[in-house]
């Protein structure tokens, strides 16, 4: 028999919240929570500790409760992981060792794990607890369920909830939900119609954790308490922009599995940090404590952004997240993410109130400290024409300073040039003794400060309210599609984008500072060349743009994005001037994945690149059919042909596929080739030939071993891979040789090795092909890219 411990009713009145639910919460009766996934990381982290709180704060309300950890493992083998976790949670520091004692001890009395995988789990669960009702006489005032589990399997919980646990009526039924609830609008929108098939709105709480921050719950209450002063300056004619902003100083190890899927954006921006932004700009409610108008001030805010677009944006990625990326999802050293780990998005609010006024979102992982906060920076109209460190000529702001970060404690800011604010509530207090430390690069005494008396936790706080029905600081169905509708386009506009490679922590230096002009965003610093003439005394921590010498020729290094960049304004200036010489321009490729940010960026931002002048050539090609996805043509078609508007007979595929056979040396492909670039191409000099190295040094498909001195006068000779397809067509020394230029385009963290055996071996094409790259009458450089050259 599970033992039940009744308590005296006392008044909550101060705790009430306003409509039907909160009424509800508060009548005496028993509550059934079960947290599905109860033995999990969050779980254990967070939720238990939450619902013993609430047990705490609950003890002397004339409710009763029982506790359910449910999973998909077996009763025998999770029950003693469970009691573990219970184990660990603990009182606050106003409860006395011998009350949290006796506490723990009934909290652990009502709490028992059960196996919830099928339908007939779900049902045995709701007879246990009807049968417990019946037994100990109880009247039910409601059951909670909590999915700390993956999204994908909500809607089933959902279902089987609503098959065969839903209470009698009378009783409350309350279902929370954890994010990320959806992947972009249309799975959000599929996500929420499957849930609305077995729960109404009423019974859904989907949670936002950043809600309930003791911070970010008081932005509302301040701009109220504050109103008469905040009137006058809440708007674009004296808010110089607004930040939100949530740095983090962790990598996403043992997260890969989710966050390559998802990424910042998904993660912190399109629901923490818009959260926070509809708070600060929506319109004050009458009742703070009234959920419709609340959540619907947040929508009108939502629904009058102006569109995201990629000038909207800039992402980044740090350096080694590749490398993670490779080791635990198992993918080969050439698998390039795009998975943004930064972000910087500049939104604006198409209203009156707020038209043209910056509003910054930022977060990142990997960066140099570990802080969030959203920060008002107001215009400043004094000038002080001597003393600059007058209290008039400081930078006037309010922040709300979420916790962490020089500070290390959630608080609220407001300069002292600016006006003193009211208390934000009873709970908290005014710090009047600073220490010696700068926020903002400002001493901490320039601020009038408000802080919580005692820090509570925000899922702690956020549980209280499902117990009591307040449903403000939680997420709607129709605010997350309106969110939703946002971030989609921007994230797709985004897809193919590469982000900015930077090293992490201090080393980012200023890296990632972004600029604004009007509505668009960018990087602050573009692509710096410096000359130098050797690599020698350069610091990872600089991190700038070289041009220097590798192997006695021209080098370019940058980062990945910026070396692309670069890459790519070269080929359009190579091109111009060719065509501006002789009306044509001759341009050969080579396969494999290096060269796939180079096409992006081609597409993407060389409008004006002269496609109807240029002939595209092949270097090499694999021996499968043109339609194959590991045919070098086809990865060229996707890429780049079928998105710019080159005529079709300015493209020259390498024969391959002849008689309806492979590179047969009786079908002459080879010998086609060269006779159709001979005819075309002015002294069988091309404009421009892009290569790439592989592991092992061999270049277009010429590869170690080849006995490339045996193809003889040939341009075009059929050779053998030591992978697979073996088979390869490839145009030879005696050809790229003859080229105007030559780029050896080298990326990537895998190549440092290569690289570094490169720079110190004597040029030996038989066993190092590319050294074999040597320009008659043309000039070689070589693009290496950081991860590449500094390892």
């Amino acid at each position: 028999m599970f033992l039940t411990v009744f308590f005296l009713l006392v008044a909550l009145c101060t705790q009430g919240g306003n409509g039907k639910e909160s009424e509800e919460a508060q009548r005496p009766g028993h509550v059934s929570v079960v947290i599905v996934g109860g033995t999990g990381d969050l779980a254990k982290k967070y939720l238990w500790q939450g619902f013993f709180q609430l047990y705490i704060n609950q003890v002397s309300s004339g409710n009763t409760f029982s506790f359910y950890g449910g999973g998909q493992s077996p009763t025998e083998k999770a029950t003693p992981v469970l009691f573990e976790i219970l184990k660990a949670v603990s009182c606050s520091k106003d409860v006395s060792q011998e009350r949290c004692a006796l506490l723990k001890d009934q909290f652990l009395r009502l709490a028992q794990y059960r196996q919830l995988k099928s339908l007939e789990d779900y049902q045995d669960l709701a007879k246990h607890i009807e049968q417990q009702l019946q037994e100990e006489g109880m009247t039910e005032a409601g059951r909670l369920f909590y999915l700390s589990v993956p999204a994908f399997a909500y809607a089933d919980i959902a279902e089987k909830i609503n098959s065969s646990c839903r209470p009698k009526s009378g009783a409350w039924l309350r279902v929370v939900l954890e994010k990320p609830f959806g992947h972009d609008y249309r799975s959000a929108q599929v996500l929420a119609s499957q849930l609305r098939s077995s729960l109404t709105e009423e019974e859904m709480y989907r949670i936002d954790h950043y809600l309930g921050k003791q911070v970010v719950s008081k932005i509302l209450p301040f701009r109220i308490q504050n109103k008469n002063l905040l009137d006058p300056i809440w708007n674009k004619h004296h808010i110089e922009r607004v930040e939100i902003v949530l740095k983090e100083t962790l990598d996403v190890k043992g997260r890969i599995a989710f966050y390559d899927q998802y990424g910042v954006i998904r993660d912190v921006l399109q629901n923490h940090l818009t959260e926070v932004m509809t708070l600060l700009t929506m319109r004050l409610p009458k009742n703070v404590s009234r959920s419709e108008e609340v959540l619907g001030n947040k929508l009108q805010i939502l629904s009058s952004m102006l569109p995201l677009g990629k000038n909207q944006a800039v992402i980044g990625q740090y350096q080694t997240y590749k490398a993670e990326v490779q080791q635990e999802l198992n993918k080969t050293k050439d698998h390039v993410s795009h998975t943004p780990t930064f972000a910087a998005v500049l939104a604006q609010i198409d209203d009156a109130q707020y038209e043209g006024m910056p509003i910054l979102l930022i977060s990142g992982k990997m960066l140099d400290e570990r802080v969030g906060y959203a920060r008002i920076l107001f215009k400043n109209d004094i000038f002080c024409v001597q003393n600059h460190n007058n209290v008039h000529c400081k930078p006037k702001q309010i922040v709300f300073y979420f916790g962490h970060g020089s500070l290390q404690y959630p608080a609220i800011l407001v300069s002292k040039n600016l006006f003193k604010p009211a208390l934000v509530d009873s709970e908290w207090k005014e710090v009047t003794e600073h220490k010696d430390i700068n926020v903002f690069g400002l001493p901490i005494s320039d601020f009038y400060i408000q802080t919580p008396m005692e820090q509570k936790e925000a899922y702690a706080e956020l549980i209280s309210h499902i117990f009591f029905g307040r449903k403000n600081s939680f997420i709607s169905t129709e605010n997350l599609l309106a969110s939703w509708d946002l971030w989609t386009p921007l994230l797709s506009s985004l897809a193919s984008t590469f982000p900015r490679i930077y090293p992490g922590g201090a080393d980012n230096a200023d890296v990632l500072d972004i600029h604004l002009k009007g509505k668009d965003i960018s990087y602050n610093n573009e692509v710096v060349i410096i000359s130098t003439d050797q690599l020698g005394g350069t610091s990872t921590n600089g991190f700038q743009v070289m041009q220097g010498k590798f192997r006695s020729s021209e080098m370019v290094s940058a980062w990945a994005e910026q070396l692309v960049d670069k890459l790519a304004a070269d080929i359009q200036e190579a091109a111009e001037a060719a065509i501006y010489e002789g009306g044509v321009f001759h341009l050969a490729l080579s396969g494999g994945s290096t060269p796939l940010a180079l096409f992006h960026r081609l597409v993407d931002h060389h409008f004006t690149f002269p496609w109807r002048n240029t002939h595209v050539w092949m270097v090499d090609e694999r021996c499968v059919l043109p339609t194959e996805l590991e045919s070098n043509f086809r990865s060229l078609h996707d890429h780049l042909l079928q998105h710019v508007r080159i005529p079709y007979y300015n493209i020259h595929p390498m024969p391959v596929h002849l008689n309806q056979r492979l590179c047969v040396e009786e079908d002459g492909g080879a010998q086609m080739y060269e006779k159709q670039l001979i005819k075309l191409v002015n002294s069988s000099s091309f404009h421009f030939v892009l290569l790439g190295v592989g592991y092992d040094g061999h270049t277009a498909s010429l590869f170690p071993g080849g006995k490339v001195d045996e193809l003889g006068d040939s341009l075009v000779a059929l050779t053998e891979s030591p992978s697979k397809p073996h088979q390869r067509m490839s145009l030879t020394f005696n050809v790229i040789n003859r080229a105007r230029k030559v780029a050896l385009l080298v990326m990537g963290k895998g190549k440092h090795e290569l690289i570094t055996q490169l720079s110190r071996v004597k040029d030996n094409p038989d066993k190092w092909p590319v050294t074999g790259v040597k320009p008659t009458n043309g000039n070689l450089v070589w693009y290496i890219d950081y991860d590449a050259l500094l390892g």
